[in-house]
This record gives structure tokens, sequence and C-alpha cells, in this order.
């Protein structure tokens, strides 16, 4: 996409993306009709994984995207599918025992893993309070704000601030608290707080509560003075309890993300001062990607290790958060190279990430810009949220 393409023709090709493309194969290629729920996994091909667990970070994620759907078009079969979700995350993932959500169960229903991550409790609150919008069913409400009072009553530090990564299914303390495999085993985590910020931010759109607004306002102290690094612009990844950074690595997509999150939360909070800060910071963040991050061929680096050695792999994730965070970036600053560059990201996403064959994206590229062909496109992880909020994002950002 180049800069001679009007706003109208690439909101356009947003609505047509999204409509046409991401949302009807959300709908028609993962509900699993027999036991309920969402597939754990789809090839490339569409070819079902049903021994994959099925995750609850998924089933929120498939939540918020079809609620948020059906608030902004009002459409049935979007309304539908936000039910079906919400009818698994409560029916399948809620624990009957301690409260709170379970990590994975299988097509069944059955815990597989049964702690309480802070992350699946946020897009689970994430989720519902995008469902609340769309229907107010008071249940999605009272469940969300529950699932806040757990978080804040089980995971909060009040010593030290922030919240510990994860609990046992009890709410005890757990020594192996990682969110994946690849991750170190912190106390607290930049992706981990990110999101609980988001679901903060999402919440106090629909409940005015004291307690929440103080913690809003903290975690957007703590990404302001502690997270970020204010002279790289990068943030810091993994801390133990009392916020020593315990890794040297850059997450560029996490990067790009948090730029217009943390605005989003800012101004959801009313702050003028927080706001302030959060468009200095999202320029900023937003410029060290552009120069460290942004290939000759428009693609997003997603990451670098301490040594510099950059990851080349393209994650479809970080491209979508690179659209909207770069369109932020220059809706505050007024710089021309950031709406051209969030313009040439899309344009390298529409050739080489959307499955014009078997439909949605791509969720992982060489860095030749082809596909890992046996990567999954569903999975507990690969969602429809990144992608399907760019569209929202953009769609809304156009239009104003």
């Amino acid at each position: 996409m180049q800069s001679s393409v009007s706003s109208t023709v690439m909101k356009s090709q947003f609505e047509v993306e999204l409509r046409g493309n991401i949302l009807p194969y959300w709908m028609d290629k993962t509900r699993d009709h027999q036991n309920g729920g969402f597939y754990g996994a789809l090839t490339n091909l569409n070819q079902i994984h049903k021994e994959v667990e099925r995750s609850a970070v998924l089933t929120s994620r498939i939540l918020w995207t079809f609620s948020t759907a059906a608030r902004l078009y009002e459409d049935e079969a979007y309304l539908s599918t936000a039910r079906w979700a919400m009818q698994a995350l409560t029916q399948k993932f809620w624990d009957p025992k301690h409260e709170g959500i379970f990590w994975s169960v299988d097509a069944t229903g059955k815990p597989v893993n049964d702690r309480k991550h802070v992350y699946a409790q946020s897009f689970a609150i994430y989720g519902l309070s995008a469902y609340y919008q769309a229907t107010h069913d008071q249940e999605a409400l009272q469940l969300a704000k529950r699932l806040f009072e757990l978080i804040d009553q089980h995971t909060y530090d009040p010593q030290f601030g922030g919240n510990i990564e994860c609990r046992a299914r009890n709410w005890s303390n757990l020594e192996d608290m990682r969110l994946s495999s690849i991750d170190l085993n912190s106390s607290k985590s930049m992706n981990t707080m990110l999101h609980l910020l988001e679901a903060c931010t999402a919440l106090t759109g629909i409940w005015q509560d004291a307690k929440l607004a103080q913690r809003l306002e903290d975690m957007i102290s703590l990404f302001t003075n502690t997270i970020i690094d204010s002279k790289s612009g990068h943030q810091r990844l993994f801390f133990d309890n009392q916020w020593l950074s315990l890794s040297q690595n850059i997450s560029y997509g996490h990067d790009i993300e948090t730029s217009w999150l943390l605005l989003e939360a800012a101004e959801e909070s009313g702050k003028p001062e927080l706001v302030n800060s959060a468009k200095a910071n999202a320029v900023h963040m937003a410029q060290v990607v552009y120069e460290q991050s942004l290939q000759p061929d428009s693609s997003i680096l997603y990451e670098a290790g301490p040594d510099g050695h950059k990851v080349t792999d393209r994650h479809w994730w970080a491209h979508a958060e690179a659209v909207v965070g770069f369109h932020n970036a220059y809706e505050i600053s007024k710089k021309d190279h950031f709406l051209q560059a969030s313009a040439n990201v899309w344009s390298y996403i529409q050739t080489h990430f959307v499955d014009h064959a078997n439909g949605d994206w791509f969720k992982l590229l060489n860095k030749a810009g082809e596909p890992y062909l046996d990567h999954y496109k569903v999975s507990p992880w690969e969602c429809p949220y990144h992608h399907a909020r760019m569209c929202f994002e953009m769609i809304r950002r156009l239009k104003d």
C-alpha cells in the first residue's frame, strides 16, 4: 500500500479483510459442533487436530473478537459465535471449586492444565467485558468483576507493585510460573502485565470501581517508570519480585503493541498527565521499532537477543500490531514516515500473510516472506485477536 491510496480505500480494504476473510474463517472452520467450544488446532490446510488441548486464551480471544464484531455490526452470526465462546468459557474453563479460569482443557472440558495464570484470567476479563458491551449480559459483567477480584486478592504485590505471574489451581504458590516453554520462569513479566493492563482498561469502561481505577493508574505508571526503558525505548521483559530485570532480550512486537495499548489505558484513566506521558512513549517506541525492526520489504522483525542477533522469522501478530502502532504514532506526531510505514506493513501483510487459498492468515513466515506450511494456523496461541483487532482499530481510526 502506497501513500497515494486514500484513507477511504484503506478503510474498505480492512473491512473486506475482516468481514470477508478473518471472521468467516473463525466462524466456519474452528467451532466444534460435537463437543462445544473450539478445536485445539488446525493446520494451514484446515486439517483438525482434535488431540491438541483447548486453550482459555484462545477461547477468550475468540469471545472478544466476535463480541466486538457483534457490537459494531449488529450481525446475528457474529453474536452467535460470541455466545458459543461465552458458553465454552463459562462451562468448560471456569473452576467450580476454587473459581478462576483453567489454562487448558480437553475436548470434554476436563482440565489438562489447571493452573491460574494471570495471563489467562486477564484475557477472560477482556473477552467478558466485550461480551457485556455487546449483550448487556449481567453474568458476563459479574464474572469479569469476580476475576478481577480474584487476581487482586491472590496475585497483587502490595510491597513492590504489580502482579505475580501465576498460581496453582487453589491460588497457592507455584514454582513453575512460565507463560510458555520458551519464556523465563520469573515472578513478573511485561507480557502478563500488558494484558492485565488491557483487561483492566476494558473493565474500567463498563464498571466504575475505585480499586480498579487505582490499579489501572498504578499499572500505567509501572510501564512508564519501570517496564519501559526510557533511554532505549524498549521494554524489559522478565523480572523478579522487586522488578529487577532478568533478561536483556528485545521484543519489537511487544514494543509496538504496548505503544498504543498504553495510550488507550491512559485515556481510559482520564488523567491528562498519564495521557501526555503515554503519547510521548508511543512516539518514541514506534520510532525505535521503525529504525531497528522495519525491514526494506516492510516486514517487521519480532525479537532480538542481548548480543544483537535478530530473529528473522516474521510473526503475524507483530505485523498486525505494527500497522496500528505506526498509525497511532502518526496520529500523535503527524510525522508522515509513520503513516507510510503503517500502510507499507499492511501491504506486506496482504501479499505474504493472507492465505487467499484456505482462509485467514499464515502465522509464521521465513525472512523471504514464505510461510512455514507445517506451522499451525489455529492453536492455543494462534488466534483471531491480533489481526481482527488491527482491522477494528484501523477502520475506526480511518473513519475518524
